[in-house]
């Protein structure tokens, strides 16, 4: 007589296949570099604009695309729910805050619009499987929503770091405060930006008074 061991054999099996499907749908760095992902121009700039709009803290995604001068159109930021990363559900998350907050490009020949990924975490700027799975999750949203795969982007108490380039900085931080609004949309004939978490519209009427 047996006390549930066959089933807990089968359960076992189930988790390898859904543990190696899991690690299917992650980059690795050195894919990740192999892919050509476009080279940010400068992305001290647009971590600090992302990190003034949305101010995220760990577990925060930020999502935003650019046009081709690398200008910001539009912009969202969402909390990950605290379960295991699979790429698979983190594109969902992402291309379900892209269609919120931009048309898609599908019709176009070739993309013209490169949509870049910043992800506020705990941890110091060395890769690991959440991120090869975010990586993973950002190529496929791009190309199901008709955008250019852009940076990858991690927020750290350390600083920030585009990974597979090897370029970072200590501010801003994932602990920093954020700087002044105004700071980022002075300047003659700003884009109009899109975004979905509200902070964009609230430090506006702020950097105004």
């Amino acid at each position: 007589m047996t006390f549930g061991f066959a089933s807990s054999a089968a359960t076992t099996l189930g988790g390898s296949a859904d543990s190696a499907s899991r690690l299917a749908r992650m980059l690795e760095p050195a894919e990740w570099a192999e892919a050509g992902i476009p080279l940010l121009r400068n992305p001290r700039e647009v971590v600090s604009g992302l990190h003034i709009r949305h101010q995220p803290m760990p577990s925060t995604a930020v999502v935003a695309v650019l046009d081709h001068e690398e200008r910001l159109i539009a912009s969202a930021s969402f909390a990950r729910r605290p379960v295991l990363a699979d790429g698979w559900e983190l594109r969902n998350a992402l291309l379900a805050q892209l269609r919120r907050v931009i048309p898609h490009d599908l019709r176009r020949r070739a993309p013209v619009r490169t949509a870049v990924l910043l992800y506020c975490r705990d941890g110091d700027e060395r890769w690991t499987e959440e991120d090869g799975a975010w990586m993973w999750g950002l190529r496929d949203a791009c190309t199901l929503h008709g955008l250019r795969c852009g940076a990858y982007i991690t927020l750290t108490s350390g600083g920030w770091q585009v990974l597979g380039e090897g370029r970072g900085g200590r501010r801003p931080n994932s602990e920093s405060p954020p700087s002044g609004f105004a700071d980022i949309v002075a300047g003659p004939g700003p884009v109009p930006l899109r975004t979905a978490s509200g902070a964009a519209e609230a430090l506006r009427r702020t950097a105004a008074r």
